[in-house]
């Protein structure tokens, strides 16, 4: 009989020759060379596993990044609030230096590279990248007249305003101080040296805002209630899950979109902060920047007014909302359960019909 094809086991010739199919005189001088080549091919292979074993696999981790994740693992915050507290810090800080900054670049340049409009749309930019930076961890307030209505209406925890509050304040403080760091030698060569608050030549109102020489106190003060009302009326109504809301991702430039339209309409009497802690902590880092305490006396004692006056116009656009809109949305039967339908989609799902 002959064997058109026999497969066997690779190995060296003695493993063959003791093959009970394959006498020793039968192997072919094919088989030697083979020997040879997978004996060379051995001898690299264990020098290179030498090697190998001598330092560490790339891919494994080594001790170095074990310790580094380690110590990532001990530096991150485990409390909610605390990790909610920082992020109102650094939302805050990133508003007011890039918001100030764009006010900083018009005045100092004198109106060359920047003017109403690049305020106006820089600012609210500010805002949205804030917000954005922001938004998923502590829900972007970024002022304390937004986190007052939240707790007042039942929408954040009341133990939590502090935190938010103080991490407010605290962010634009830093903010300011980077602001004038950043555009420290623009602010001497400016005037002379002199950081003044009142005049042709004043600086003070690129850290915070000052009244119109026309206005009085009580237009001023309504003026800060109603845009902080018109603020929190339009916010309340975005996030409104039975109105038509916004698609998400898309809040932070809505609010942006909104900002520009309040600074546009209602910024003439008295600078439209509507947020105490973006005009409270810049105004004293400028009194103790070198401006003076007159940034709290001029104005007639402006100062209180756009810390105070966002506060009741947050509550009030909350109230405006919920009065007028919300507690008249149709109520469903809860014994009736919603069937699915093509057009009454749950806001940011995507319909797919295959």
């Amino acid at each position: 009989m002959q064997l058109g094809c026999l497969i066997l086991p690779l190995g060296s010739s003695q493993q063959l020759s003791s093959h009970p199919l394959l006498p020793l005189s039968s192997l072919p001088p094919q088989l030697e060379m083979i020997e040879d080549l997978l004996q060379r091919q051995g001898t690299e292979q264990a020098d290179l596993g030498g090697k190998c074993t001598s330092g560490r696999n790339p891919k494994m981790p080594s001790e170095k990044d074990g310790a580094k994740k380690s110590l990532m693992q001990r530096l991150a915050l485990k409390s909610r609030i605390a990790k909610e507290t920082l992020s109102e810090f650094l939302g805050t800080f990133i508003m007011i230096v890039l918001g100030c900054s764009s006010i900083a670049q018009a005045v100092l340049s004198r109106e060359r590279f920047g003017g109403i409009i690049t305020i106006n749309i820089g600012f609210a930019s500010a805002v949205v990248m804030a917000l954005y930076v922001t938004f998923g961890i502590s829900g972007g307030h970024i002022n304390p007249a937004v986190s007052f209505a939240m707790c007042a209406f039942g929408r954040m925890e009341w133990f939590k305003f502090p935190f938010y509050v103080g991490a407010q304040f605290l962010g634009a403080f830093v903010g300011a101080a980077t602001v004038f760091g950043i555009y420290y030698d623009g602010l001497m060569a400016f005037a002379g040296g002199k950081l003044l608050v009142v005049g042709e030549n004043a600086t003070a109102f690129i850290f915070a805002t000052y009244p119109a020489p026309f206005i009085s106190t009580p237009g001023a003060f309504v003026d800060q209630v109603v845009s902080t009302m018109f603020l929190l009326l339009i916010v309340f109504a975005m996030f409104d899950s039975r109105n038509l809301g916004v698609p998400r991702g898309l809040e932070p430039v809505v609010i942006g979109l909104l900002i520009i339209v309040l600074s546009c309409s209602l910024g003439l009497n008295s600078g439209c902060a509507m947020n105490p802690a973006r005009d409270l902590s810049p105004r004293l880092f400028t009194a103790l920047a070198g401006w003076g305490f007159e940034v709290f006396t001029v104005g007639n004692n402006f100062w209180w007014i756009p810390v105070v006056g966002p506060m009741i116009g947050a509550f009030l656009g909350g109230l405006i909302y919920i009065l007028f809109i919300q507690m008249h949305h149709s109520k469903l039967d809860p014994d009736m359960k919603a069937e699915p339908s093509e057009n009454n989609l749950e806001k940011h799902e995507l319909s797919v019909i295959m």
